[in-house]
């Protein structure tokens, strides 16, 4: 756990960065529990489209977040990682406390720059909290996640990235992110599309 990795990459820095790189997209980064001491998940949210990413975790530990982002790096390819995650924002937990190595790759190129929200300011990364309703109407507060693996994880990240919101001009997050990106990527990142009418946000999705 490095003490010192907030220096830099305060929330201060976070919008002087982004007022010097104004096009620049914009990831928000978290944790949503299970049971106490249980999985846990670690969600990537794409602030340009509201496309979330959930990755299931068996322990909160910050080589547990370094581990996902180096699976990410090796399915992307360097050139797409640095396109898609350029500047992530990210709370004070102790599972986000080694950014160097979310940031850079195992031969020390740069790959991404971490930023943290001040202490318990959760409003600075609103977006990626508010899909987090979304996955707690498929996983209420105290659902243990430890019988899921990824496979159901992307499932229902699936089923959230297909509905339909007013407030992307009733397209969904899925839309968005293809028209940007393609769906070639979406693929790598194991979001398939759901038929509007086979939606199921809720917990009977990933009944055991």
């Amino acid at each position: 756990m490095d003490k010192q990795c907030h220096a830099g990459r305060t929330y201060e820095d976070f919008l002087e960065f982004t007022a010097a790189t104004p096009d620049i997209p914009v990831i928000e980064m978290d944790s949503v529990e299970g049971r106490k001491g249980g999985k846990i998940l670690l969600t990537i949210y794409f602030r340009n489209c509201s496309l979330m990413l959930a990755f299931i975790r068996d322990h909160n530990t910050a080589k547990s977040v370094t581990d996902i982002f180096n699976e990410l790096y090796t399915c992307l390819g360097h050139d797409i990682f640095v396109d898609l995650l350029p500047v992530i924002l990210t709370d004070r937990g102790s599972e986000f406390t080694d950014p160097l190595s979310i940031e850079f790759d195992a031969n020390g190129r740069r790959r991404t720059r971490v930023f943290y929200c001040d202490p318990q300011r959760s409003n600075q990364k609103g977006g990626i909290e508010v899909t987090h309703e979304m996955i707690r109407r498929v996983l209420p507060k105290k659902t243990s996640f430890d019988a899921f693996t990824q496979d159901d994880i992307s499932l229902m990240m699936s089923h959230i990235n297909s509905y339909k919101r007013k407030k992307l001009g009733n397209r969904s997050a899925n839309q968005l992110f293809s028209f940007l990106h393609g769906e070639e990527i979406l693929r790598k990142l194991g979001i398939t599309l759901i038929p509007s009418d086979e939606i199921n946000l809720t917990p009977l999705l990933l009944k055991k």
